[in-house]
């Protein structure tokens, strides 16, 4: 097994992923964690506005529609566009662990394709924890919750503080999600997969 595919498999040592108790109810809708991301922003016009809702235990449910700006190959979604939704509900189960993780490794795989207007139902879930790291899995499938898995992915996020957005991050965003006087929105802000 090569070193790129066991750094997706959580080590022996791994424990089971552990809802925190102040984790946004099942259903719940956790909304846009920053209103000028791609994936979940309001404001982004040509963003994925993807709704993504708490499930049980540490997962998530995600839906959102592929749009004429979305396509790679004519009438279908671009690859990236689809990894980007995957990403972003993957980035969103931090907020069922209640911390702030960023994305370190991502592998896609394509099933099928994807057409523009069609919904994707994404499903994302924590397999495992082991301190800092974060294994995770998503499929996003088409023609419904239970329909065919036309994407599929594996990713390690990595725990990381605040600092790290604010030592690395634009000033002017930084300063005006920090002066946010919502503190709820300031922690979501935060919430990122850069």
């Amino acid at each position: 097994m090569s070193a790129r595919t066991t750094s997706l498999t959580p080590r022996a040592e791994a424990g089971p992923p552990v809802r925190h108790p102040a984790a946004p109810a099942p259903g719940e809708l956790l909304g846009a964690h920053y209103d000028q991301c791609f994936g979940c922003g309001e404001t982004e016009p040509h963003g994925l506005h993807l709704a993504t809702r708490a499930g049980d235990g540490v997962s998530v449910t995600a839906r959102f529609t592929v749009r004429a700006a979305h396509q790679g190959a004519p009438g279908l979604a671009h690859g990236g566009v689809l990894t980007t939704a995957l990403d972003e509900a993957l980035g969103a189960l931090g907020w069922l662990l209640r911390v702030i993780a960023v994305t370190g490794r991502l592998e896609t795989d394509f099933l099928r394709p994807v057409p523009v207007d069609t919904e994707l139902y994404i499903d994302a879930r924590v397999v495992a924890v082991h301190g800092r790291k974060i294994y995770s899995t998503a499929t996003g499938r088409i023609g419904g919750p239970d329909g065919p898995v036309a994407v599929r992915a594996d990713a390690l996020f990595i725990e990381v503080k605040v600092d790290h957005f604010i030592a690395n991050g634009r000033p002017e965003e930084i300063n005006a999600a920090l002066s946010d006087p919502d503190q709820i929105k300031v922690a979501r802000a935060f919430e990122v997969n850069p």
